[in-house]
């Protein structure tokens, strides 16, 4: 019996619905995705071969299988061949060293990474992908070596350290503390060696500076630098708030800051004045004092310090203030800085020049040059009435930079005089004392020298 033709043409139209449809669940379908698997090894591209390494693996359909091998100029060493049947989206793979890591003196090595999908494209096979990672091998931890270093330090004062660091590989170094500060060291007389003043701040109870060096291959080394800790104490003043003084200086200051704005109570004010204000103040003092150059240098020559001629030290350094008012407490801070006042609107001329880093009024500091000498040290003058320098200035040794005054929180004229390391006042003291410099500085950077130059 003959076919119809009607019905030969329906037939051969419904298998080409039933092609695009399968063609379009195929194209469309999870089950089919042809995206090939991700793989990202979390290395910077090099290895101690100690600590593990980690491949991340991820895919849309699944991963069936991967293996993982490790090629060296030995041959081909498989750290993880593996199949699964409960199909996993991702995995997080540890790479532990070969046992033979020890022995092994390649320079570079390759991690090579196979993953093959559950994708149901490529005729049911899934989704192959193959990445090659080449790794650097450093096994050893950079090299530290003290050339020479102040004998001791006191609380509230400075030290100096001179440094050896070498790798192939570093990749950053610094000193620790035990307080939280990293010092920066700058490169020193000849390549490879790094000079560091360091401070102990007057609020913590004990130092310890350790520098500390990482190369590329998380390789770590650490030296303790070996300082007598010398103790020191100092003034816990207890002060008296009156009435007359938050009438007049502390409403006077109030009405000058935003933070004080609409607080009707002086007490409050003075509060807000004396933490809130000051901690902002000195975090912009800390941020400007905290920077230390890359450039080399061969020496450090400072002069003894005494930036007002004829003065009298009106209010100490370190000074502990607790304040109260009626034998309650209110607040309290520190003075971390040396008052000095000879005559009114006396001229400030600084033994020592460098470049002056800020040139402004700093809220209870008043109109503050602050001028940065070298190696991390800075001084800063404060409560100053005429400022004579600005930002960027070179400033010479003995010029006139400032005249003392009252402005910001000062009762009366005088300088504020602040030295500062790295963003950590230090004792003004040492600095004005030629024996300290002579022993801490001088007789640290010359002894350095002969020791490096006899060393090559």
């Amino acid at each position: 019996m003959r076919r119809k033709k009607g019905n030969s043409s329906v037939s051969s139209i419904a298998i080409l619905v039933l092609l695009i449809v399968g063609a379009v669940f195929v194209y469309t379908s999870e089950m089919f995705e042809r995206e090939v698997p991700k793989i990202s090894l979390n290395s910077n591209g090099y290895w101690n071969l100690k600590k593990p390494l980690q491949v991340d693996i991820s895919d849309l359909s699944g991963i069936k299988s991967y293996s993982i091998v490790l090629k060296s100029t030995s041959g081909e060493n498989i750290l993880h061949n593996e199949k699964f049947i409960d199909i996993k989206s991702s995995l997080l793979v540890n790479i532990n060293p070969p046992r033979s890591a020890y022995a092994m003196k390649d320079k570079t090595i390759k991690i090579i990474v196979k993953v093959t999908d559950a994708s149901k494209w490529n005729f049911l096979k899934g989704n192959t992908v193959t990445k090659e990672f080449t790794l650097k091998i450093d096994k050893k931890r950079p090299k530290l070596e003290i050339i020479s270093h102040s004998y001791k330090i006191k609380k509230g004062g400075a030290a100096l350290v001179i440094f050896k660091v070498s790798d192939d590989n570093l990749k950053e170094f610094y000193i620790k503390t035990n307080f939280g500060k990293k010092f920066k060291a700058q490169p020193f007389y000849k390549d490879g060696y790094y000079i560091s003043l360091l401070a102990w701040p007057v609020t913590s109870k004990n130092f310890k500076a350790t520098i500390i060096a990482n190369d590329y291959a998380n390789n770590n080394a650490k030296m303790y630098i070996p300082l007598f800790l010398k103790q020191k104490k100092y003034k816990v003043s207890k002060i008296k708030l009156s009435d007359s003084f938050l009438k007049g200086k502390i409403a006077e200051l109030g009405e000058e800051f935003s933070e004080t704005q609409g607080v009707e109570n002086l007490l409050e004010q003075f509060k807000i004045i004396n933490e809130q204000i000051r901690a902002k103040n000195e975090k912009l003092i800390h941020d400007i004092t905290s920077k230390v150059s890359d450039d080399m240098i061969s020496n450090f020559k400072i002069n003894k310090m005494y930036p007002l001629k004829n003065a009298a030290i009106v209010a100490s350094f370190g000074d502990h203030r607790k304040y109260s008012y009626n034998g309650s407490y209110v607040s309290e801070s520190y003075h971390l800085g040396l008052d000095m006042a000879s005559n009114a609107q006396a001229q400030i001329k600084p033994q020592n020049g460098g470049e002056v880093v800020y040139s402004d009024y700093n809220g209870i500091y008043g109109n503050m040059p602050i001028i940065d000498h070298g190696l991390g040290l800075y001084t800063l003058y404060g409560h100053c009435s005429a400022v004579q320098i600005t930002l960027g200035d070179e400033v010479i040794d003995e010029e006139h930079i400032a005249n003392t005054g009252k402005s910001g929180y000062a009762m009366g004229d005088h300088l504020h005089f602040g030295v500062l390391i790295q963003g950590i006042e230090v004792r003004p003291a040492e600095w004005m004392d030629e024996t300290w410099m002579q022993l801490n500085i001088n007789d640290i950077i010359k002894n350095a020298k002969n020791i490096i130059d006899s060393g090559e």
